[in-house]
């Protein structure tokens, strides 16, 4: 049996996640199960980044030990990925003793091939990027990151080197195979023009960190957090285990290694990774696919611009699957793609409502009206068959390839061929005339069974959706590809009564609906929020400065939040029950969910002013206000540098 092995980057646990690490998450489920129904021994891992300075900093600065901030942000991807049906079949974290017997023993494997050796270095550093920089990849002015658009510090220190450089004529060949591991053809060019201008030798330690792996027989020096992070791929099938049944199977002799990435970490995975196997003497990937970033006013979805677009909302309006199937038809694969309110409703009132939904919605009334209730006898012919086995022949081979944008396109021209069918033979002017029941029978199977094809093949993309509709129908779930042969819909047997699929989606009043809410928390932050965030204010002129007796009736007191939640029908409000040393915890509502998430909020202390008078928001009283000032148009909660004791007065 041949292997298929896919995983998604780990996730950097200091932010939750959103629909930048969604896309990649559901690109590896996506094709986890359309291998599975190949009938392939299909393996799909994702996990999380745990170690590194900038997990450290932003423990650091929430005032909890970096594994507490770790714990509580992979609770919400597990979470999540429960929501969204993801169907990995480990996760793996870095923070776990199978991970660093792993690390440990590529580590070991390096040093015995001589590629380590100890020097100085200096050069800019990235703390999000846990990476150096030349001065000349820097933006300017102030030596920005080129990802983050965030400064770089400057770092001088003494770490372990890896000889990258070794290994730069055999990294050009490994990119000169044909195909090319790495992919799409485009990133192929970019790293092996990066590759053959010279490499430099890699700095794989850090001194003085102490989220990290200590790096063996060197006290004082931590393993690079990239050099940590890579060999998930293997510590989690076994590697630097008694038992590596499973990465032998898979790695040391798997036929498909597939890492699917974002292309701001291609370096890492088609440079760094493959050099780290090269030493080690262990087997490359096969395919590393970098696919493109999801923008937003025309940016990079990241926490530090504050453009990310978290998926609670989206699916909780319309559903998993919605999500699923906009996220995989809007992006080329290997581009980059913009997401919109807007767009997504028009795919989904156009694809799913009017194009699925609608086309088997009239299916099932008409072949219950015309049969009692059962789906058609066996036609006279098949003149939909041919245009339905080119259709999935085009899926089949899309799917192999990746290609998952011309996958969907050959299933709905599949539906858009079957909609013009039925609107050309008209069956439901057929219905009353006895002697038609032939030919009415012909029309509706045909267009059925193109509507069975269409859901079976839509298995692995909307895993819900797809099965829901082929009961709609009468026809059996798909568990492999033979249900994408002609000729799977059962004949006579029963149509259940169902509810619409996707219920259509009035744009213009949601669109409305989103600005009045958008409207309604602008007018609340301006009359009872406004002051819980004084950078909003002008500066006071000097001549209306106030006395000290002013200032000492605000009573100001350090909290910490206990629990957080959104306020319903408010894209800004958030609930906060915060510790404020009194006998009972207090609610606070606070204008701040545009830049904060919920759970990035408990544990954390904040300022509050403790004396004001209660006023309600959104029908919740509010007892206090939390200080924040404002950055680039967002609130930035106030917090004291180090811990202290919950209630101590701000003076």
């Amino acid at each position: 049996m041949s292997t298929f092995y896919v995983t998604t980057p780990i996730y950097y646990v200091n932010s939750l996640p959103h629909i930048g690490h969604i896309y990649s998450t559901l690109l590896a489920d996506t094709l986890a199960r359309w291998h599975r129904m190949g009938g392939e021994r299909t393996y799909f891992l994702t996990g999380t980044d745990e170690h590194g300075q900038k997990i450290e900093r932003a423990a650091a600065a929430e005032g909890i030990a970096p594994i507490a901030l770790a714990d509580r942000v992979v609770a919400r991807y597990h979470e999540l990925w429960r929501e969204l049906g993801v169907s990995h079949d480990d996760f793996i974290r870095t923070t776990e003793p199978r991970h660093r017997a792993g690390v440990e023993k590529i580590v070991a494997s390096i040093a015995a091939s001589g590629d380590f050796y100890l020097a100085r270095h200096e050069g800019w550093y990235c703390v999000a990027c846990e990476m150096f920089y030349t001065e000349k990849e820097l933006l300017q002015p102030g030596n920005l990151c080129p990802i983050h658009e965030t400064p770089c510090e400057w770092r001088s220190e003494d770490n372990i080197y890896f000889r990258l450089s070794k290994y730069q004529d055999r990294l050009l060949e490994w990119y000169d195979q044909d195909p090319s591991p790495i992919q799409p053809r485009s990133r192929r060019n970019e790293v092996r023009a990066f590759v053959a201008s010279g490499l430099r030798d890699l700095s794989v330690s850090r001194a003085g960190l102490e989220w990290g792996l200590p790096f063996p027989d060197h006290p004082g020096q931590a393993i690079y957090v990239w050099l940590d992070a890579l060999t998930n791929y293997i510590s989690a099938l076994g590697y630097g285990a008694d038992d590596d049944e499973l990465y032998q199977n898979l790695w040391q002799e798997g036929d498909t290694r597939l890492h699917l990435i974002g292309k701001d970490i291609l370096r890492h995975h088609a440079v760094y990774w493959p050099a780290f196997l090269m030493s080690a003497g262990l087997p490359l990937p096969t395919t590393v696919y970098a696919h493109g970033w999801w923008q937003r006013d025309g940016r990079k979805m990241s926490k530090s611009i504050g453009n990310v677009v978290r998926p609670d909302d989206l699916v909780a309006r319309f559903g998993v699957d919605s999500l699923r199937y906009y996220v995989l038809r809007e992006m080329v694969l290997g581009q980059d793609a913009s997401f919109s309110d807007e767009a997504f409703i028009d795919r989904y009132n156009s694809d799913l409502a009017n194009d699925l939904g609608n086309t088997v919605s009239r299916l099932v009334t008409l072949s219950r009206r015309a049969f009692d209730g059962r789906t058609p006898p066996e036609p006279e012919s098949m003149p939909l068959q041919a245009n339905a086995e080119r259709a999935i022949a085009e899926f089949v081979e899309a799917m192999d390839g990746m290609r998952f944008q011309k996958a969907l396109d050959a299933l709905w021209r599949l539906l858009s061929e079957t909609s013009q069918y039925l609107v050309s033979n008209e069956p439901w002017r057929l219905l009353k005339d006895e002697t038609a029941k032939p030919q009415v029978a012909t029309i509706l199977y045909n267009a059925l069974e193109a509507v069975r094809l269409v859901s079976a093949a839509l298995t692995p993309i909307l895993p819900e959706k797809s099965q829901e509709v082929l009961r709609a129908i009468g026809a059996e779930s798909v568990t492999d590809r033979s249900g994408l042969s002609w000729g799977g819909l059962p004949v006579s047997v029963e149509l259940p009564k169902t509810a619409p699929m996707f219920p259509r989606i009035d744009k213009d009043a949601y669109l409305t609906e989103e600005k009045n809410v958008e409207s309604q928390d602008t007018n609340e932050t301006a009359k009872d929020e406004a002051p819980a965030v004084e950078a909003r204010r002008e500066p006071t002129p000097l001549d209306e400065r106030i006395g000290i007796d002013h200032f000492a009736g605000v009573e100001l007191r350090v909290a910490t939040v206990e629990a957080a939640e959104k306020v319903k029908k408010s894209s800004k409000l958030l609930k906060l029950t915060v510790d404020i040393g009194e006998v009972e915890s207090r609610t606070v509502i606070a204008g701040i969910a545009k830049a904060y998430a919920p759970d990035e909020l408990v544990g954390r202390q904040v300022i509050v002013v403790a004396n004001l008078a209660p006023a309600k928001l959104m029908g919740i009283e509010s007892n206090g206000m939390v200080l924040a000032a404002e950055a680039d148009g967002k609130p930035v909660v106030l917090q004291p540098s180090v811990p202290v004791p919950n209630g101590t007065r701000v003076k």
